[in-house]
């Protein structure tokens, strides 16, 4: 028999890194898997060990490389511990690191951004994904979970119509997603922090300013418009699950529904994927 693939490492290290600059803080927290391939497969094939990093030191060099780079942002943090891996392990060819961030918004008191108070925005995590090699190193940003909803100018129609349908047509629901959002660089944008929120921002303005025929069509135009503004960006990819929201049928109680009750669900859901890159 032969081992065909294999992978190891540790998954779910986290770590806060607290900038202090007087006192305003700055936290970043981070969860984060780390999985190494290379020459390893004796320990698979033989029981042989000799050429395997610990898990234990894994963590330990994601704990240290936040002690010495105590302010980089996600991505740069990323890349300063794969760089530790590389040049530390001669038998190790890929080392890929995947994060979310657990994102903290600065909290106002009396109307005045706080030094050193924040409040947990809910709402979805930020993501990195790091795969770096000898010859290649590719990365990218997102987002993990992001919910957003609106309304109405949303619809669903002209679908297939055979036995098996039970949907009517529709030009007139709310539309809401929790979405996986992830962009790949092609460059270097002057800030990532900035980059990535101007994408977001990019994501909701299409989504919420414009009729969507469908979910699919969304998607399709919020992936052009962060081309479109983002020259850094190669291309973008979504998962984007519908979250139901079900007009309830009152009439058993003798009242209506114009459109103003409806049954959240996302079990059964929708699930919507592409990628939208560039012409090569």
């Amino acid at each position: 028999m032969a081992l065909t693939a294999s992978r190891y490492g540790k998954s779910r290290v986290r770590v806060m890194r607290l900038t202090r600059d007087g006192d305003h803080h700055t936290p970043r927290e981070l969860t984060l898997t780390v999985l190494m391939q290379g020459r390893f497969d004796a320990a698979w094939t033989e029981g042989d060990n000799r050429a395997c990093v610990a898990t234990d030191s894994v963590k330990n060099i994601v704990n240290v490389t936040a002690a010495r780079n105590v302010s980089l942002d996600k991505e740069a943090f990323v890349t300063a511990v794969a760089r530790v891996f590389l040049d530390t392990y001669p038998q190790m060819d890929t080392v890929t690191i995947e994060a979310t961030e657990t994102r903290w918004l600065r909290h106002a008191i009396a109307g005045v951004p706080h030094g050193h108070t924040f409040t947990l925005d809910g709402n979805g995590l930020g993501y990195v994904r790091l795969q770096a090699g000898r010859d290649r190193v590719e990365l990218s940003s997102g987002l993990r979970g992001f919910t957003f909803m609106k309304t109405t100018q949303s619809g669903w129609s002209d679908f297939v119509d055979d036995q098996y349908r039970t949907l009517p047509d529709t030009t007139d629901r709310i539309a809401a997603t929790s979405m996986d959002a992830t962009w790949t660089w092609s460059g270097t944008p002057d800030d990532y922090g900035a980059a990535n929120a101007r994408i977001q921002e990019t994501l909701i303005a299409v989504f919420g300013t414009t009729y969507s025929y469908g979910v699919q069509d969304s998607m399709y135009r919020m992936g052009e418009a962060v081309l479109a503004a983002m020259p850094e960006v190669s291309e973008i990819a979504f998962a984007m699950p519908n979250k139901h929201y079900i007009p309830i049928n009152l009439q058993p109680f003798g009242l209506d529904n114009p459109g103003t009750v409806f049954l959240p669900t996302d079990e059964p859901h929708g699930q919507i994927e592409a990628t939208i890159g560039r012409v090569a």
